[in-house]
């Protein structure tokens, strides 16, 4: 990356919009690390469900934190979780957890743990970091603010075609309704709890991502970290966006 210093980039979403994919991808490129936040939630579900720790507790969510470690890949890109030493990644994307997150990552008491596990994972800057608070929560000063944004329909279709690679689904029948309605109420939950809302940061990059490919999303994800970091001293509220994207707001 030619830009005058290792930035802090912020990119949110609702489920399924591509921060997970799209931020690995650019960390990758730009020889930043990465992120995904959400894996911290979806283990703290997928433990929560196993051992019948009702969302009402607290306490008994937050002391399952200890036991939860993000793992980096050959590219030091944090996009594994193990809970006790385990590789639990698999378990914690599967359907389960999916149709359950959102009422345990709503808890205030563990969203104020993990947010001191976030802002540690991140000191340092040359980091890309995946979630859907980050720009607005966890790193409300990050350089670049990017909000990775898709139909609920889009959506749908890409979880459809994930679940179906594992036979999870059927692309055309019940199984895609079903994953359509869970995105449907994750994004009221999402957008609508009291603490931490999903929404686009003030100054946040909006890129819609319907029809892209990947490789072009990532592309528009990049070109915006550049124009924030080609200018020393310069942010991402100051940055032109890429075409595109627009800024939040307008």
């Amino acid at each position: 990356m030619t830009t005058s210093a290792a930035l802090t980039v912020a990119i949110d979403g609702p489920g399924s919009s591509g921060k997970s994919s799209v931020g690995a991808a650019v960390a990758a490129e730009l020889g930043y690390r990465f992120c995904d936040t959400g894996l911290l939630y979806r283990a703290i579900t997928w433990l929560a469900l196993a051992r019948g720790i009702p969302e009402t507790d607290a306490a008994g969510l937050i002391g399952l934190i200890e036991e939860i470690e993000l793992k980096p890949d050959a590219q030091q890109r944090l996009v594994r979780v193990a809970v006790g030493g385990r590789d639990v990644t698999d378990e914690v994307r599967g359907p389960d957890v999916d149709a359950r997150v959102s009422v345990f990552a709503r808890v205030p008491e563990v969203r104020s743990a993990l947010l001191v596990e976030q802002r540690r994972i991140a000191a340092g800057a040359g980091i890309v970091m995946a979630g859907r608070d980050i720009g607005t929560v966890v790193l409300p000063d990050a350089d670049v603010k990017i909000y990775l944004d898709a139909s609920v329909e889009e959506r749908a279709r890409r979880r459809t075609g994930e679940r179906g690679l594992r036979g999870d689904a059927d692309p055309d029948g019940a199984g895609a309704a079903k994953i359509l309605a869970q995105l449907r109420r994750r994004d009221d939950l999402d957008r609508g709890r009291a603490v931490a809302p999903l929404r686009p940061a003030d100054d946040a990059v909006v890129i819609t991502t319907d029809g892209n490919t990947l490789g072009q999303t990532v592309a528009l994800v990049v070109a915006a970290i550049r124009s924030a970091g080609a200018r020393p001293g310069a942010v991402a509220s100051a940055a032109a966006p890429p075409a595109g994207s627009r800024r939040a707001g307008r």
